[in-house]
């Protein structure tokens, strides 16, 4: 195999930097005209005519012919079949992933997830009320690749939250059925699973079908038809966020060893060849070492085409001046994966604040995180970190304000809401609060 993976080499000393570094993270989200159209015309389409638009679509586009919804439907008995029928060491891991994630989210619960309420000194009560969503459902990527991962990293938070009802759907091309993908919607106690994908499958669930029920929400990944339907159909149901390409930066002081971070770069670039690959160091002989590392490394990859096009495109060896300068970089990029491969992690940690995760010290790879750490593996991308979060289960949860005024309360609030009020030129709003004034 005759393969090169040469990332882009850029030095923050350099005049042309600022231009350069700026084309490497150029990457447009905005969806293509055509796709909009026709993810637009299903969703329509399986509004109008629910199950047999979407039977229709997965016959074309999944070759999976089926004469009723009720044939793309897996039972718990087939889940369970599923989850008995792969290796031990399987299942083992399934489960004690599962088990390490269910453990962060319910400590994220507690942290986060509960409701509050306390009485002010005129004895009023003011708080808030959480409560879970009563269905969601979970898109699952199939055909190309399959993610038993993301089932759980899904799935789970859900569950803590409190949702009863989580519905999951999965294309399964020819009606090729991933076991490990069903062994974990198993695991994960997922509700039901329907053998379904694309625009579709999103339009069925926030629409609803004779067969599908509506959820409230609608969470994880697809490719770009599942992405373009999510942002339609936001608003009647909520999304968790449109996904763009895999990033990874790593921030290096040259004490981790080189062939560990060559391998971390080709963690991400492997997803596809948008993915985003950069390393930030200090230190222009250890890049040197990581890119020794990559050419030696890159032809023992299953994935080496796709490596190769990732970083040779999208990636970047940028030498900084210091340290600190890289954090501040970093902190531009709003990586989705932040890796601080550094002898002193916790050092840098207070410098970083822009991240979908922080994966401290030479022996936390992102790829631990990306199936049984603990922490979600969904993450805002293409710089949303700036804004927002992780998927966790307080994106299955919502917040209602509890409001208990008493008597005296009332005598207190009233006066400033009607001043307020009679402000905004709302005479309704003075005189409901000034009637239950003592003296008015």
């Amino acid at each position: 195999m005759n393969l090169q993976a040469l990332p882009l080499r850029l030095c923050t000393a350099d005049a042309s930097f600022e231009a350069d570094f700026q084309a490497r993270l150029h990457w447009s989200a905005q969806a293509d005209a055509e796709i909009e159209q026709r993810v637009a015309d299903i969703l329509a389409d399986v509004q109008q005519r629910g199950d047999a638009a979407v039977l229709e679509y997965t016959a074309r586009w999944d070759q999976l012919k089926a004469g009723s919804m009720a044939a793309l439907e897996l039972t718990q008995d087939e889940l369970k079949a599923a989850f008995d029928a792969i290796p031990a060491a399987q299942r083992e891991a399934l489960q004690a992933a599962a088990a390490r994630v269910r453990r962060y989210h319910e400590a994220q619960k507690k942290a986060c997830g509960e409701s509050w309420s306390y009485r002010d000194d005129e004895g009023n009560l003011l708080g808030q009320k959480v409560t879970p969503l009563e269905r969601v459902g979970i898109y699952v990527p199939g055909g190309k690749a399959a993610y038993p991962s993301s089932v759980l990293m899904n799935a789970i938070p859900a569950h803590v939250a409190g949702v009863t009802d989580i519905i999951m759907v999965v294309p399964t091309p020819g009606g090729e059925k991933n076991a490990m993908v069903l062994a974990a919607a198993y695991v994960a106690g997922v509700s039901r699973v329907f053998t379904i994908g694309g625009a579709q499958a999103v339009a069925a669930l926030a629409y609803g079908t004779a067969t599908i029920p509506a959820v409230h929400k609608i969470t994880g990944p697809g490719n770009a038809y599942v992405a373009a339907a999510k942002r339609r159909v936001f608003g009647t149901v909520g999304i968790d966020m449109i996904a763009g390409p895999s990033e990874i930066l790593v921030l290096a002081d040259g004490s981790t060893p080189p062939d560990w971070v060559a391998m971390d770069l080709f963690s991400q670039a492997e997803h596809d060849e948008l993915a985003q690959s950069i390393l930030l160091c200090p230190n222009a002989a250890y890049i040197d070492a990581v890119q020794a590392s990559i050419d030696r490394l890159l032809p023992e990859m299953p994935r080496a085409a796709i490596i190769a096009k990732s970083l040779s495109d999208r990636g970047a060896l940028i030498l900084t001046r210091s340290m600190e300068e890289a954090c501040a970089i970093s902190n531009r990029v709003a990586p989705e994966h932040l890796e601080v491969s550094s002898q002193d992690p916790n050092r840098w940690e207070p410098l970083l604040i822009h991240a979908g995760a922080i994966f401290l010290g030479a022996y936390t790879s992102e790829s631990l995180g990306d199936y049984c750490a603990g922490p979600n593996h969904v993450l805002p991308t293409s710089g949303t970190a700036r804004f927002s979060s992780p998927l966790g289960v307080y994106d299955f949860q919502k917040r209602s304000s509890l409001i208990e005024v008493s008597e005296t309360g009332a005598q207190v609030l009233g006066k400033i809401a009607a001043e307020l009020a009679y402000g905004e030129g709302l005479q309704a709003h003075a005189r409901s609060a000034q009637m239950r004034l003592k003296t008015f």
